[in-house]
């Protein structure tokens, strides 16, 4: 043989050993990835699980009471201890979350508003269920379900860190999933409570909530023991947690914003909006047009910033997003015909879609790791306080008022929310990135 012959087929030799090398590399690599990824993906699995859970519950507790007690006061005083406990939990539970730890906290609520949910059909099927038995049941799931959400929204920024992922995109794909699961649970649960009947799909929502805890469970790593101060009173944590609030301008600034945002919100899709449509388009299937209309542009939204917004300046991008949501009341001011609002709401609301990751993006920045489920326990609180007075108040301001005014009252709120926003000095430390670290 030439040696010719013999240098082309060391050559190929080696190159070939290369080729193999690299290709190990490759899949050690996607190995790694795939196994630094995983607690976050099974963390936002089991969210959605569960927030579906939610929205299914949401539906199906009324829907059971209506059925079994044929009052319409008795299925709202139901609705009404779905919130109560939210704003409660989120108000004095943050500290508790903080104590267990945010992993022990989802697994511990999912199970407990689990057994809570199945009590439900099991005491009907069985005993017999008073209502004021199911009023105790609906409270508790409620109660004990909500530090869960703060629990696992605590739990992102670490897993993101795992992952490698930047903050932006971790916060935009866990809105994507409460957003989707509000438009997947609710047409889910009207199905299957249709074809299987209420009971049948309150032993499903029980299950999934015990699914969500599995998954937590058995991917989510537990944390290593971070060191406690001895002797340091629940009380004392607590008003630790509020004192953050107030030393930090930035997370108050936007605490405002969610409560106020929320109060118009709430006025607008509880009251205002159902007005609206009987009004101008006289059916109920337009406010379904409008309300899917929104929540899908908003969802897209989510997915857009999840992919660029860490390229994105926040504060900038902020206000837009509040631009985009302004011009949204002012089309329904303008009694648009209803393809020109539905094409107007996609726009903006796929403009304002956001708003919510870049919130949740600063807040997992700048709140302390342990101080986490104090701090978006109040949050939440707040924002969910707030629901129930825009409700009432737009109610009672579109009977004096007339729907145009308030609309137009709402888009002007909107435009000084921007405003404040553009000028106010706090929001200035939206722009610096502090990077998300320490595991509770």
């Amino acid at each position: 043989m030439s040696s010719t012959s013999r240098n082309g087929s060391a050559w190929r030799s080696t190159s070939s050993s290369r080729a193999r090398a690299r290709r190990r590399r490759v899949s050690r690599e996607r190995k790694r990835v795939s196994r630094n990824h995983l607690p976050l993906i099974s963390l936002l699995a089991a969210n959605a699980i569960s927030m579906v859970g939610n929205v299914v519950a949401m539906i199906a507790i009324p829907w059971f009471v209506l059925e079994t007690s044929g009052s319409a006061a008795r299925t709202g005083l139901a609705g009404f201890f779905t919130i109560l406990p939210v704003v409660l939990a989120g108000l004095l539970g943050g500290a508790l979350i903080d104590r267990l730890g945010y992993r022990r906290t989802s697994i511990l609520a999912d199970l407990a508003s689990g057994a809570c949910v199945a009590l439900i059909p099991l005491l009907h099927a069985t005993l017999g269920l008073q209502f004021w038995q199911l009023i105790v049941l609906v409270f508790l799931g409620a109660l004990l379900d909500a530090p869960g959400g703060t629990a696992r929204s605590a739990l992102v920024p670490d897993l993101a860190a795992q992952a490698g992922m930047p903050i932006e995109r971790a916060a935009s794909a866990a809105q994507v999933i409460e957003r989707g699961s509000r438009l997947v649970g609710a047409p889910v649960a009207g199905l299957l409570i249709g074809v299987m009947g209420t009971a049948t799909v309150l032993w499903l929502d029980a299950a999934s909530f015990l699914v969500s805890a599995v998954l937590v469970g058995a991917c989510v790593a537990a944390p290593p023991a971070r060191p406690r101060p001895e002797k340091v009173s629940y009380l004392s944590e607590w008003k630790a947690g509020l004192a953050f609030l107030r030393t930090d301008r930035l997370i108050l600034t936007i605490v405002v914003v969610v409560m106020l945002t929320n109060f118009l919100d709430a006025a607008l899709s509880g009251v205002i909006l159902p007005v609206y449509v009987k009004e101008i388009f006289g059916t109920p299937v337009n406010l379904g047009l409008i309300l899917a209309a929104n929540g899908g542009g908003a969802l897209l939204g989510a997915l857009a910033y999840g992919v660029v917004g860490h390229r994105l300046p926040r504060r900038g991008t902020f206000v837009a997003m509040f631009v985009f949501a302004s011009l949204q009341l002012w089309a329904f001011a303008l009694y648009l015909p209803l393809p020109a609002l539905l094409t107007v709401i996609i726009v903006c609301s796929v403009g304002a879609g956001p708003l919510n990751p870049i919130i949740d993006a600063v807040a997992y920045e700048h709140i302390p790791a342990d101080m986490r489920g104090r701090v978006l326990g109040t949050i939440t609180a707040g924002a969910w306080l707030a629901m129930p007075l825009g409700v009432l108040l737009g109610g009672v301001f579109t009977d004096q008022l007339g729907v145009r005014a308030v609309l137009v009252v709402i888009a002007l709120a909107y435009l000084a929310t921007t405003l404040s926003m553009a000028a106010l000095p706090a929001m200035r430390g939206m722009d610096r990135r502090i990077p998300a670290l320490g595991t509770t």
